[in-house]
């Protein structure tokens, strides 16, 4: 299972643990992904997405079918039909 986020693109990024006496080895920062179910009452159906917490945050703020639309024009491939 990928972790990716399928709005935003979010996906998992390299860094570097760092012990007390300095030492690095290497590590995933991973993004805060949870799947969840969205009801798009002007297409009248639900949507199954896995979506990081501030792509959520962005619905919340403007809608699901607003923010769609606005990745649709933006050319990013959500997996949504329209």
């Amino acid at each position: 299972m990928s972790k990716i986020c399928q709005l935003t693109g979010k996906r998992p990024i390299t860094g570097n643990h760092v012990s007390h006496s300095n030492r690095k080895t290497k590590r995933r920062f991973l993004p805060n992904l949870h799947k969840k179910r969205f009801y798009i009452p002007e297409l009248n159906k639900w949507v199954t997405l896995k979506v990081s917490t501030s792509a959520m945050r962005t619905i919340n703020k403007l809608g699901i079918y607003a923010y769609l639309k606005k990745l649709e024009r933006k050319g990013v491939d959500t997996g949504v039909k329209l």
